[in-house]
């Protein structure tokens, strides 16, 4: 590397230093270096004092490699990057650039190798020991069973009470070990929720242990699966008029055709309308129960596209 580094810098100083840079925090990073470490490394090759500031840890190096108190609060004239800057106004280098990439990635490495898992992320990792699981488990508080819950913003817990709102998969009860099994089916089960619009009406809310055999339809749609000629019909209709969607959910929920035009609050006969409307655009009626089977496939399969994984 250094060779190279010495050819680069010959035929052009900027690329050469930027190998440099590279070099010198693979070393860090590999001599598994800590956080001070990483930002006097940034200071000295950038001849500038260079400040850390992340939740939990603050660390500041000046350009000849001491450690200082705060001196002033954070200039947005500074160029950063991850929590890290280098403490003079103006645009970086490239050189510049190339030091707080590098090292900005480098903390990232030491604080998620230092960071300690919290109890919950124990408890539902499949990869613990079940030692760890029942040890986290105890600190949690859990009785002998519980339930996973899976939200839409990737985030994942172990369910005391119903959740106010969000949108979430729950999983099935299970003992505490079992936790990462009761998470997957979480997740499954978030694939069917919807946001409860009229764009994407249906439940913010899913139990795994109500999909029943609906569970199944999640093994066959996954990243690059194609539409079914029943859910390009629905995405065909939803788009021909805003109601689309929000009546065809209304019907297929709905214990009658009365109750789901209440439930729109739109008068008996405007539903039966739209539904005529409907059947042509679908190609099938929703008036009968097989009708009515089909659309709430159809609905079902089309959350599952619109989500066809969780994290």
């Amino acid at each position: 590397m250094r060779e190279l580094a010495g050819r680069l810098a010959a035929l052009d100083p900027e690329a050469g230093a930027a190998v440099k840079v590279i070099a010198y925090f693979d070393r860090l990073v590999d001599g598994h270096a800590g956080l001070e470490a990483l930002v006097r490394g940034a200071a000295t090759l950038a001849s500038c004092p260079a400040r850390l500031d992340v939740p939990g840890h603050w660390v500041r190096v000046t350009a000849d490699g001491r450690r200082t108190a705060a001196d002033g609060a954070l200039d947005p004239d500074w160029p950063g990057m991850g929590g890290l800057w280098l403490e003079r106004p103006g645009p970086p280098s490239a050189v510049d650039a190339m030091i707080l990439e590098r090292a900005a990635a480098a903390i990232r490495l030491v604080l998620e190798r230092d960071r300690v898992p919290e109890p919950v992320e124990i408890v539902l990792d499949d990869t613990a020991s079940p030692e760890a699981r029942q040890k986290a488990a105890r600190r949690l508080g859990l009785s002998k069973t519980a339930r996973a819950i899976a939200y839409a913003d990737g985030t994942t817990g172990v369910m005391i009470t119903a959740p106010a709102g969000a949108r979430a998969g729950i999983g099935p009860v299970v003992p505490v070990l079992d936790l990462p099994a009761s998470l997957a089916a979480a997740r499954t089960a978030l694939r069917f929720t919807a946001e409860g619009t009229s764009e994407d009406p249906g439940p913010r809310v899913v139990r795994f242990d109500e999909l029943g055999g609906l569970a199944v339809l999640a093994e066959a749609v996954g990243p690059g699966s194609e539409p079914v000629p029943d859910v390009r019909a629905l995405e065909r209709a939803a788009a021909s008029a805003p109601w689309m969607l929000a009546t065809l959910d209304a019907v297929a929920t709905s214990a009658s055709l009365r109750a789901a035009a209440a439930a729109l609050t739109v008068h008996h006969s405007t539903l039966q309308d739209r539904l005529a409307h409907a059947k042509t655009l679908l190609g099938w009626s929703v008036h009968e129960p097989s009708g009515r089977l089909r659309l709430q496939l159809a609905l079902a399969l089309r959350r599952l596209h619109r989500q066809p994984t969780t994290a």
